[in-house]
C-alpha cells in the first residue's frame, strides 16, 4: 500500500458522545457509530477521525485517559470497538484514533503511583512534572493553564506542585523521562497491532518544556503566558522522529499532530518529506481572529479577521507548505464554532449557499481536508441562552473567571459563549426531525439544537439540492481528478473584501476558484472575466445556473480551463 495514500483522502471527525446513542442513555457511543457506517461511505469518506473513546473519568470530555488500552463504559466496549473496526474496513473506511500524550488523567495508575511520597525508587516518581514550591508556597512559576487558572496543583501527600497545561485533572506527562516514552509508543504500538489505522496526535507541539520552567511574560491578564516555554519545545523533534522510528514507519499510518502556535517553518519541521515526524499538522493561525485585535479575553473577545488577512493567513500556508510538507485542511472541529455561523452566514435564506460556498473554498485547496460531524449538513452554533446549557470545562471557567474575576456581566460572557463556546460543536448529530433529532430515545447529554426539524441527515439525503449531497460532489472531485490533490496553489485578488480567489495548475490543467463572502451580488472583475471566457467548463457550483457576468450571493463557482496548465 502507498504510504502517501492520505494525499488524495478526505476525513471526518466523529465525536462519539454527540454522533449517535445506540442503548437510549442519552450518550452517543460505538453501536452508534456503527449503526451510521453506512451513512458516511454514502457521504464517500474515507477516514474516521475517532475523537478519545479511552476509559476516561471526562473531565475534558475523554481528552483526559485513565486507561489507553480500555474503552469508556459511556461509550461501551473493547469488542464493540473491534466490531466497528471491521465494519469501518469492509466499507472501505479507515480509523485515525484521536491521542492525547502530552498528559493523562488524575486517575491513571501511573498518576496514582507518581503522586505517592517517600520512596526515591518509586519507578513512577518522575512520570510527572513535579516541583517544590516557592519559598512563599506558591506555584513553581506564574504559567496559566489553557483551561483558566494556574498551571499547578499543589498536592499534599507529595508537598510539591504538579503541572497541568490544561484542567487540574490532566497532569502534564514528563516527556523527559525515557521511560514515559517508552510506555507510550508500546501502547501506540498495540492500537495499530489491533488494526488502526493511524493518529491525531493532541496537542503534540507542548511535549517539551524548556529546562528550568521560566516564568512566562505578564499581558494584563492574571497569569504569565508559559507557551514560549512548552510549545515547540527544545526536544519535540527529537520525540517525534523516535516515535515515528518505534511505531509510525511499521505501519502505512495516517499521522496528524495539533499544534498551536506552528509557523510554517515549524510545519515543515514536522511534516518535511526527509524529517520522519507526522504526514501532517493542525495549525490554528486562520481561525485565531484578527491577531493585531486580539481582545482582553483571548478568544472570547478577539476580533475577527477582515477577508483579505483570512486570504493571506490561508495562501501562506498553501504556498509555504508547497513541495516541502502537507497542509490539513479544515474550518471546523470539536474545540470550534460552527463554520457556516462563524464564516458563512446560518439565516435561512443564505445558511446553505453559504455553507457549500465555504465547503468550496476549502476543498478546492491543497491538503487532506476534514469535516467535523454536521458541517456536511450545514449544522449552526446552538446559542444556548442559560449558562446551564453548557457543559464544557473551559466554557465554565472562562464563564467563571470573566464575570467573578474580571468584572464582565454575565450577559456580555454569554454573548461570548453563543459565538465561540466549544459546545456549539458538541450538540448532538441531527439525523432527522423525530424527538432528539433521532440522536436518542432517552435524554441527551446536551441541549440538541432546535433548528434540527430544517436541518437534518434524512431530509438532505433525498434532496438532490442539499449542502450533504454537494459535499458528496466535492469529495468525488477529489478522488477522481489529480489537480485537486497535487495542483499548485496561486491566490488571485488578494486585497478584494469581497471575493476569495485562487487557482490550481497540474500539468495541462488549470482551476479557477471563486467564491463570494457576501450576501451581496457583485460584478465580475475584468481580469477574472478575461479568465473566464470563453473555454472553460463549470466543474462544480453552489448555484443551479451558470452566470459569467455576476457573482451571486454567496456563490462557489469552480472553472475548468484546459490547456493553460503547466506540465509537471
Amino acid at each position: 500500500m502507498k504510504r502517501d495514500w492520505w494525499k488524495k483522502a478526505v476525513v471526518y471527525q466523529i465525536y462519539p458522545r454527540s454522533f449517535m446513542d445506540s442503548n437510549g442513555d442519552g450518550i452517543g457511543d460505538i453501536g452508534g457509530i456503527i449503526e451510521k457506517l453506512e451513512y458516511l461511505q454514502d457521504l464517500g469518506i474515507d477516514v474516521i477521525w475517532l475523537s478519545p473513546v479511552y476509559r476516561s473519568p471526562n473531565v475534558d470530555n475523554g481528552y483526559d485517559i485513565s486507561d489507553y488500552q480500555a474503552i469508556m463504559e459511556d461509550f461501551g466496549t473493547m469488542e464493540e470497538f473491534e466490531r466497528m473496526l471491521e465494519k469501518a474496513h469492509g466499507l472501505g473506511i479507515k480509523i485515525m484514533m484521536d491521542l492525547a500524550v502530552n498528559h493523562t488523567s488524575d486517575e491513571h495508575p501511573w498518576f496514582i503511583e507518581s503522586q505517592k511520597s517517600g520512596n526515591p525508587g518509586n519507578p513512577y516518581r518522575d512520570y510527572y512534572i513535579w516541583r517544590d514550591p516557592k519559598e512563599d508556597g506558591g506555584a513553581p512559576n506564574n504559567w496559566g493553564s489553557s483551561f483558566g487558572g494556574s498551571a499547578w496543583t499543589y498536592h499534599e501527600g507529595r508537598g510539591q506542585y504538579y503541572l497541568h497545561l490544561f484542567a487540574s485533572g490532566q497532569p502534564d506527562l514528563n516527556w523527559e523521562n525515557p521511560a514515559v516514552r517508552g510506555e507510550v509508543f508500546q501502547m501506540m504500538n498495540w492500537w495499530c497491532e489491533k488494526g488502526v489505522d493511524g493518529f491525531r496526535l493532541d496537542v503534540i507541539s507542548m511535549i517539551s518544556k524548556v529546562p528550568g520552567l521560566p516564568d512566562g511574560k505578564m499581558n494584563g491578564g492574571l497569569y504569565g503566558d508559559g507557551g514560549p516555554f512548552y510549545i515547540n519545545g527544545p526536544r519535540v523533534h527529537e520525540y517525534l522522529q523516535k516515535m515515528n522510528e518505534q511505531v509510525f514507519s511499521g505501519y502505512p499510518l495516517i499521522t496528524v499532530g495539533e499544534t498551536p502556535g506552528a509557523s510554517v517553518e515549524d510545519a515543515v519541521r514536522y511534516t518535511g518529506e526527509n524529517a520522519h515526524e507526522l504526514n501532517m499538522i493542525f495549525q490554528f493561525e486562520h481561525m485565531e481572529g484578527d491577531p493585531d485585535h486580539p481582545g482582553k479575553y483571548g478568544k472570547w473577545d478577539a476580533k475577527e479577521m477582515s477577508l483579505p488577512q483570512w486570504k493571506r493567513c490561508l495562501s501562506k500556508w498553501q504556498t509555504g507548505l508547497e513541495g516541502k510538507g502537507w497542509n490539513s485542511l479544515y474550518l471546523s472541529n470539536h474545540d470550534r464554532p460552527r463554520p457556516v455561523s462563524r464564516f458563512g452566514n446560518d439565516s435561512p435564506g443564505y445558511r446553505a449557499c453559504s455553507a457549500k460556498m465555504l465547503a468550496t473554498c476549502l476543498h478546492m485547496m491543497k491538503g487532506t481536508p476534514y469535516i467535523y460531524q454536521g458541517e456536511e449538513l450545514g449544522m449552526t452554533n446552538a446559542y444556548f441562552e442559560k449558562l446551564e446549557d453548557y457543559r464544557d470545562v473551559e466554557t465554565l471557567n472562562a464563564f467563571e473567571e470573566l464575570t467573578n474575576k474580571r468584572g464582565e456581566t454575565p450577559e456580555t460572557v454569554l454573548g461570548y459563549l453563543k459565538r465561540i463556546g466549544r459546545d456549539n460543536a458538541r450538540t448532538p448529530m441531527q439525523w432527522d426531525n423525530s424527538s432528539n433529532a433521532g440522536f436518542t430515545t432517552g435524554t441527551p447529554w446536551i441541549g440538541v439544537n432546535p433548528n434540527f426539524t430544517e436541518i437534518n441527515a434524512r431530509q438532505q439525503r433525498e434532496d438532490p439540492d442539499s449542502v450533504f449531497q454537494y459535499y458528496k460532489r466535492l469529495i468525488h472531485l477529489r478522488h477522481t481528478m489529480d489537480v485537486v490533490v497535487h495542483g499548485r496553489y496561486e491566490l488571485l485578488e488578494p486585497e478584494d473584501e469581497n471575493l476569495f480567489v485562487y487557482s490550481r495548475t497540474w500539468k495541462d490543467e488549470k482551476l479557477l476558484v471563486i467564491c463570494n463572502f457576501t450576501k451581496r451580488e457583485l460584478p465580475v472583475p475584468q481580469q477574472l472575466s478575461d479568465r473566464i471566457f470563453p473555454d472553460t467548463d463549470v466543474v462544480i457550483s453552489n448555484y443551479l445556473t451558470r452566470q459569467d457576468d455576476r457573482i451571486r450571493p454567496y456563490e462557489a463557482t469552480v472553472y475548468l480551463i484546459k490547456g493553460t496548465g503547466e506540465q509537471g
